[in-house]
Order: structure tokens, then sequence, then C-alpha cells
């Protein structure tokens, strides 16, 4: 019986789509999750600036006895450095490796549109991910830098016109080029699923990167012998660095259940 919690980090509350997915995959399992609330967002960073953020996200959840960590954060995935992952003593996953994998397992004609934050997008880690799996692909990517700001404000209604307005001239080059699959690479975008896939004409298969994130780690844990063998549901933690009573109520919206109560973290530790 491995009891340590899993700890998973993000920008903000993008990375409780993982979170919910973790719960529904692994629900025996503890987990400790650190939105950096205070700092979002990430995406429009200098490279050097999410590193440094990354890099105290991780320690301050090695902190707490984890077991694992996720980086459920796109941006981050897309930028961390291999030097970072390999000094963990711990396992470490991003949502890049995961997400590209299950694409390529998905697409059967190799057109493979990505969209994300305006630092993933520019950093290329899908595109290197999704052909180190399959050499013949074409991959097409497009950033979105409204989403974050609108889904964690709650615009996330199928029919919100400000949404779909933004959506529809988001995913116009996505169509132009024809994908058949079309990876999230923001852990905020699948609170758009039904949205987006309904501009697509539901012609092109969404690759959730919480969902996949979530996936990797269970198979990962399971392989390993790491899981929680306790029949008792597993404790959730949550920590943020700005104020808990705005993270609390946009966590209702991702996670599906009542808001959870969340602690907050002096960024003056962090450093």
């Amino acid at each position: 019986m491995n009891q340590r919690p899993i700890g998973v980090f993000d920008s903000g509350v993008g990375g409780l789509t993982v979170v919910k997915e973790l719960m529904r995959c692994m629900p025996h399992e503890n987990i400790v999750y650190f939105g950096d609330t205070g700092r979002v967002p990430y995406g429009t960073r200098s490279r050097n600036t999410i590193q440094k953020y990354a890099r105290q996200d991780i320690r301050f959840l090695l902190s707490h006895n984890v077991k694992m960590i996720i980086a459920a954060c796109g941006t981050v995935s897309s930028t961390i450095s291999d030097q970072v992952v390999e000094q963990l003593p711990i396992p470490f996953t991003g949502v890049v490796k995961p997400t590209a994998q299950k694409a390529c397992a998905l697409s059967l004609s190799g057109r493979i549109g990505v969209i994300g934050t305006t630092a993933t997008v520019r950093s290329g880690a899908f595109g290197r991910a999704i052909r180190g799996v399959r050499s013949d692909a074409v991959v097409i990517g497009n950033a979105c830098p409204l989403f974050v700001p609108l889904v964690e404000n709650g615009f996330i209604q199928q029919d919100n016109p400000v949404t779909r307005m933004v959506a529809q001239q988001y995913l116009k080059p996505i169509q132009e080029e024809k994908v058949d699959t079309l990876i999230l690479g923001c852990t905020h975008y699948p609170l758009l699923f039904n949205m987006i896939n309904e501009l697509l004409d539901y012609q092109v298969t969404l690759v959730d990167a919480g969902k996949a994130t979530a996936e990797y780690a269970c198979n990962y844990l399971t392989e390993h012998a790491m899981l929680n063998d306790s029949q008792q549901e597993g404790q959730r933690k949550f920590f943020v660095s700005d104020q808990p009573e705005s993270f609390m109520s946009v966590a209702e919206m991702f996670l599906g259940i009542p808001a959870p109560e969340a602690v907050h973290v002096d960024l003056d530790l962090l450093e």
C-alpha cells in the first residue's frame, strides 16, 4: 500500500480537470493540488519565468511527500527542462506526452491539430512529441489566449455568444487544414469541449489533455505497484497562492462537486 498522495500543480485552476479525472479513475488516491493563482497566467510569460515558477511549484509539492508529480498545465509541460525532470526523486509527467500518444493512436490521417496557450504553441512541444510517435504526422497549431480568461470567468455555456465568436475565430485555421484529431492542449479547454465539438460539426476527434494525463498516471502507478490499495475514498488537499475564496468558486465548476476548502500559500515561501 502506497498511501502517499499524488501531487498536481497548475498555474491556476485548469489543472482541476486532471484532478477530476484522477478522482474518477483512482477514487482511493490521496491528492495534493497546488494552483499558483497569484501568478496566473503562465501562458504569456517568458520561458525562463515559467521554468522558475515550475521549480518552485514542484518544490512545494515535494514538501508534502508526494509519490508522483503531474504538471497539469500545458504551458509548463511544454517548457520545463529535461534537467529539472531528471533530478526529481519521484516520477513526473506533464500533459504533452500522454496527450500526444493518445492523439496519434486516434488519428487516421495523421493530420493533428493542437490548440493551447501562446507559450505552449510557440514551444512546439506537442509537435515534437507527436512526430516522435508518428514521423508522418502533420501538426497544425493555433494559440487561443482568450480561452483561459473566458473559462475562469464562467463563460463556458455552449451557447455563450462571446465565447462562440472567439472559438470560431480560433478554430477556423484548424478546419481549413482538415485535421481529423484535435488536441485540447490546455487543461482549461475541456470545459469548452461541447462547444468546440459542435463548431467542428462533430467531424474531428477531440483529445482531452486532462483525461489523457490522468489515464497515463493511473497506468504508471498500476504498473509500478504504487497504487493506494485502501478502500476508503482518497483525501484531497488544495493549496493556492491567492485568495482561496476565488479559487473555491471556480473549482466547483471544474470538479462538478461542492467547492473544496483551499489553503492559502504565501508566495514568499515559494521563492
